[in-house]
């Protein structure tokens, strides 16, 4: 039996506490938040702590779940990690490059520490398909792949949690707010990307320093080609839409189901995602298998779950397009 505590009572931290809560190999011992009035609806009984490392040193996890503002995750992270906690953190995994390879860093330096990142999206059973269709080899290499994630947010998202649209707290806008779990698959399923061209800019009038729309072309390794569309500023949520094209097949993953395509215009169904209940039926619902994993590799002591080294190409993309962005060139990833 692990304990478990949540650092960060958010929007996300309803996911995790929910994923704890159906483990019965998981205990809740504590959670935290800076904001006195969450205390009210924090879960019944368990203590609840103003100050994370008050409660890292009373209570003494084994495991620290990090659902915080982005520009908090890697300080946080570190110092749960350096007490001797595992440490499971919500995406981004930094806030650009350079932090996140300061990350990858003391992860290594840190062997006996499971620390794993939140990219559940690799866990919907469309991609875990999809990925074991690809890696087959049955139908030859990859060619090419599109991700597009058609979002929407209102003026007030930013309005009520201004962190999200700075720079120095946010670290971007909907890429890596949104979209990094699109970014992390399309190399996660195609290979690495070599080279990339983009716009990146803003089309509403929030008064936000980071984007909100972006539309990138991407260059394989392999020589396959790629586009990576995100925005939002549609008019509704809609679900992400992946595409990938080998050398004899095609499929895509549309509204959460993984299609083959075929050449006379018709699509064979092949396996629908779980779905998260509620309204946010576009997220990926694989937040409990993933958090299920890295407790098992813990009880087990492997390695069976999302690195930091493996999450870190998430961000060196990100970092990629704005860049490519900001000098309408091409950019070496």
């Amino acid at each position: 039996m692990k304990r478990a505590a949540v650092i960060g009572l958010g929007d996300i931290s309803g996911i995790h506490l929910a994923a704890i809560a159906k483990n019965p190999e998981i205990t809740l011992a504590a959670v935290c938040d800076i904001d006195e009035s969450k205390r009210e609806g924090a879960p019944a009984g368990v203590p609840f702590y103003t100050d994370y490392q008050e409660m890292v040193e009373k209570e003494k996890p084994d495991v620290v779940h990090v659902c915080l503002p982005h520009y908090l995750h890697v300080p946080v992270s570190e110092y749960c990690a350096a007490q001797g906690c595992n440490v499971f953190c919500e995406k981004p995994v930094a806030l650009n490059t350079r932090q996140g390879q300061e990350f990858v860093e003391f992860e290594a330096a840190h062997p006996d520490v499971h620390m794993g990142i939140c990219l559940q999206n690799r866990f919907n059973e469309s991609v875990e398909m999809l990925k074991d269709i690809i890696d087959s080899g049955e139908y030859g290499k990859v060619t090419g792949a599109k991700g597009i994630v058609p979002w929407a947010r209102p003026k007030s998202y930013y309005d009520v949690k201004p962190w999200r649209g700075k720079w120095e707290t946010a670290g971007g806008g909907c890429m890596i707010n949104q979209s990094v779990h699109t970014l992390d698959l399309l190399y996660f399923l195609c290979g690495p990307i070599k080279a990339l061209r983009a716009t990146v800019g803003q089309v509403l009038d929030y008064g936000i320093e980071v984007e909100d729309s972006v539309t990138a072309s991407l260059d394989f390794v392999n020589g396959a080609r790629g586009l990576f569309v995100a925005t939002v500023a549609n008019y509704k949520n809609e679900s992400v839409q992946i595409s990938v094209q080998m050398e004899k097949a095609e499929y895509a993953i549309i509204e959460n189901i993984l299609y083959k395509l075929n050449e006379d215009g018709t699509r064979e169904r092949l396996v629908e995602d779980a779905k998260m209940p509620g309204t946010k039926f576009y997220y990926g619902a694989s937040h409990g298998k993933l958090i299920d994993k890295f407790y098992k590799a813990l009880e087990e002591n492997t390695q069976d779950y999302v690195h930091i080294k493996d999450a870190f190409m998430s961000i060196r993309l990100i970092d990629s397009i704005q860049e490519a962005g900001r000098t309408h060139g091409t950019v070496e990833v």
